[in-house]
């Protein structure tokens, strides 16, 4: 399990506006975290695209359109994650940490 690798998660029970179900979700933490911490923080991915907002990043994952959504950025236990899907290429990782830092940043 390593940053910006997209394994299944499931993300019930939930609260609110939080996404829910089974779902892939992309590693965010970073590996050092992930290597000793029994959570992982996470981006959840959803097939509800909204190319306008800001807080979202489109791909593909599995040959499908796919949203990753920073906006619903959460901290999960590792006991949540399931097997491994695929890895981000070096492009959507770079404008996954661009978002966050405009998001989250200073």
């Amino acid at each position: 399990m390593r940053r910006y690798d997209i394994v299944w998660a499931e993300l019930d029970p939930v609260r609110g506006s939080e996404i829910a179900k089974a779902r892939p979700v992309v590693i965010v933490s970073l590996d050092v975290l992930n290597e000793v911490l029994a959570t992982v923080t996470v981006c959840p991915l959803t097939s509800q695209t909204h190319p306008g907002w800001r807080s979202r990043i489109q791909i593909r994952c599995a040959g499908k359109p796919a949203e990753i959504a920073v906006d619903q950025i959460r901290t999960i236990s590792r006991q949540r994650l399931g097997r491994k899907l695929a890895t981000l290429s070096e492009r959507d990782a770079s404008a996954l940490r661009r978002v966050i830092t405009e998001m989250y940043g200073e």
